[in-house]
């Protein structure tokens, strides 16, 4: 680390201009939240292996800045070079900079890794003292990173309609009318969700997200996707082209923002037809970026008095599933749910023949017993792997949607936790066990949470547990206007915590894709304020949690849809909207102080619990079945 961070130190002098700061993100070129192993270029100088945050390097300073899911997490693994700095508690990277950097200062950052929104907060930020952002002509990073990954050139496959429900042709269709009102010309897409979902097609270019390393710009006359074109085969590229859509080399895209920002040049070179008309043309001379998401790079080649900074035409209509993706999502959640339930089964007798546990339904204390088998052990990564095993025996799976959270005791408390088999735990049949996990299926993605416990949970361990659900079933029921934001009713799951004065340091909810990213935008149901409204045939997480550092986690997650209400008036003749759970596994009630649920919230359980017997029942054996019924008997207070 030390070396990495002297020779980075040796190229910030060396440049022109000097450089006081290197700022490395932990994006790629398309601002992705999950990166593939060559671009992992802030884990690769920090050590910190967690999806957010970012770094900064001084000449006799090096900082990194995560939220509050990661503060643990980078504590442990940051060595002493290194400084933490908390998102939400410590100052932002630009007013530290601002504040501990001379006047005059430049500040490097690869235009590539950072959004046009950061870049020009940032340089709002350093004008006030009269500091730079400098854009560096190479990633400094990646010429000290000597063992970089190579990329590969993994095939793109075309998402059938079956699955996408929308063909692509209505999708450009629909984007042109848009640009057509927004008097634009063009667009252009970074992100690689956005451009799967627009496309119709999918990829392994990123670990956990099917998506493709590509870019695309669309015209009301052309539409082009930059790839490297040995992702792309004959009939892929026949299929692309049947829609309209030309094929260029990945690196073309620099050269191709500038021909769109020379009024009809791009369109010019098409040697694909496209839909639109001279006429159309003419009218419309601006360009169309998402400033959240457009790298600076590609952005500082275009006219600024020309560029429309918008939220991506096709965000909400992505998020919005049509009714194919829809019923895919509920078929995809379901067979997850049997093989959670699967794993559940397994896991409550491994942890009763190895460690003589009272297992998932007897409170007996298990912890001051002997271990049964000195010669097997359960760890987080082979219960994880047995986890992912079940998944894969399932119709349609493609893979994990992102790295299994399997977490025993004190680990439980790193919210995004990621074992690693040399040093990762062992159960304890005295721990509380939380596992966040989910799976790429072809109809639809999946993202559930339960935390569990074989042996005798403790007092306030069941209080804290029973806090959690309180919210997470406030959240579920919760009934709405049209027009309301997820900031406004992330207070319904942390309302139950607060009565204890408990929190947690993260949302309590997010979209989630069909067959894409697990978490998806542009609403969210937060502490952070994000206005956008909630509407019917979204999808969202309800994961609300609670974590003691150095003891245990507790997180429960579901993910919903959004529908119309029936209510029985309509004030405001605005419609309401509410929630439908299509995640399927038991809560343990062996963690549960009934004597702090309310009826209604019994009534709740024992209703989702009737609904989880009948709707898995199909899908487990004989012996499954007799588990999960009497994971599901009926409670009462």
């Amino acid at each position: 680390m030390a070396a990495t961070l002297s020779a980075l130190r040796s190229l910030m002098s060396s440049h022109n201009p000097p450089l006081d700061a290197l700022v490395v993100p932990s994006e790629d070129y398309h601002q992705s939240e999950y990166v593939s192993a060559r671009d992992k270029r802030r884990e690769f100088v920090s050590g910190f292996t967690g999806s957010a945050g970012v770094a900064l390097i001084t000449m006799n300073k090096a900082l990194l800045w995560t939220d509050g899911r990661y503060f643990l997490q980078a504590t442990q693994q940051l060595s002493g070079e290194w400084k933490l700095m908390r998102m939400g508690e410590d100052p932002a990277l630009d007013v530290w900079l601002v504040d501990n950097l001379p006047s005059d200062a430049a500040i490097g950052v690869d235009p590539w890794c950072v959004s046009v929104e950061t870049a020009q907060r940032w340089e709002r930020a350093f004008a006030k003292n009269q500091q730079k952002l400098v854009q560096t002509s190479t990633n400094l990073v990646d010429e000290v990173w000597k063992n970089r990954p190579s990329a590969e050139a993994n095939p793109v496959v075309v998402h059938p309609i079956e699955y996408s429900g929308r063909s692509v042709t209505d999708k450009l269709k629909d984007l042109r009318e848009k640009l057509t009102h927004a008097r634009a010309h063009g667009i252009i897409f970074t992100a690689l969700d956005e451009v799967a979902w627009l496309y119709n097609i999918r990829g392994s270019d990123v670990s956990y997200c099917p998506v493709v390393h590509a870019f695309a710009i669309v015209t009301i006359n052309s539409a082009f996707l930059y790839v490297d074109k040995r992702k792309v085969s004959s009939e892929v590229n026949s299929a692309l082209k049947e829609n309209g859509i030309e094929v260029r080399d990945y690196s073309a895209v620099s050269s191709d923002v500038v021909l769109l920002a020379s009024a009809g040049q791009l369109d010019l070179s098409s040697a694909v037809k496209g839909n639109g008309t001279k006429e159309e043309e003419n009218k419309n001379d601006f360009i169309w970026v998402d400033s959240g998401s457009c790298c600076y790079a590609l952005y500082s080649k275009l006219n600024s008095d020309k560029v429309i900074l918008q939220q991506s035409p096709v965000a909400l209509p992505k998020a919005l599933k049509n009714p194919v993706e829809m019923e895919g999502l509920k078929k995809a959640h379901i067979r997850d749910g049997a093989a959670v339930v699967q794993y559940l089964v397994w896991l409550d007798k491994q942890m009763q023949e190895i460690y003589g546990a009272g297992g998932y339904f007897v409170e007996g204390d298990g912890a001051n017993k002997k271990k049964k088998s000195e010669t097997m052990k359960l760890t987080e990564v082979t219960a994880s792997d047995k986890l992912e095993s079940f998944r894969a025996s399932k119709e349609h799976f493609r893979g994990l949607s992102f790295p299994t959270i399997s977490s025993v005791g004190p680990n439980a408390a790193i919210i995004h936790y990621s074992p690693e088999a040399e040093t990762c735990a062992e159960f304890d049949p005295g721990s509380i066990y939380l596992f966040d996990s989910g799976a790429q299926y072809l109809d639809g993605t999946t993202d559930i949470t339960r935390t569990v416990h074989f042996g005798k949970p403790s007092a306030h361990e069941k209080a804290c547990y029973t806090a959690v659900l309180k919210g997470h079933i406030a959240m579920g029921n919760a009934r709405f206007p049209n027009g309301t934001n997820g900031h406004t009713l992330d207070i319904l799951a942390r309302i139950p915590l607060w009565k204890d004065g408990l929190d947690y340091r993260h949302g309590t909810g997010h979209g989630i894709g069909s067959y894409l990213n697990v978490h998806e935008g542009p609403h969210l149901i937060s502490f952070r304020p994000r206005n956008v409204p909630l509407q019917a045939s979204m999808t969202v997480t309800d994961e609300p949690g609670y974590y003691e550092d150095g003891s245990f986690g507790i997180r429960l997650e579901n993910v919903l849809i959004i529908k119309e209400a029936d209510t029985k008036f309509n004030f405001g003749e605005k419609g309401y909207l509410s929630f439908e759970h299509i995640t399927w596994a038991p809560y343990q009630t062996k963690l549960i102080n009934l004597s702090l649920l309310a009826p209604d919230e019994i009534d709740w359980l024992n209703t989702y619990h009737s609904k989880c017997r009948d709707i898995l029942a199909s899908h487990l054996d004989q012996s499954e079945l007799a588990w999960l019924k009497k994971a599901t008997e009926p409670v009462s207070a």
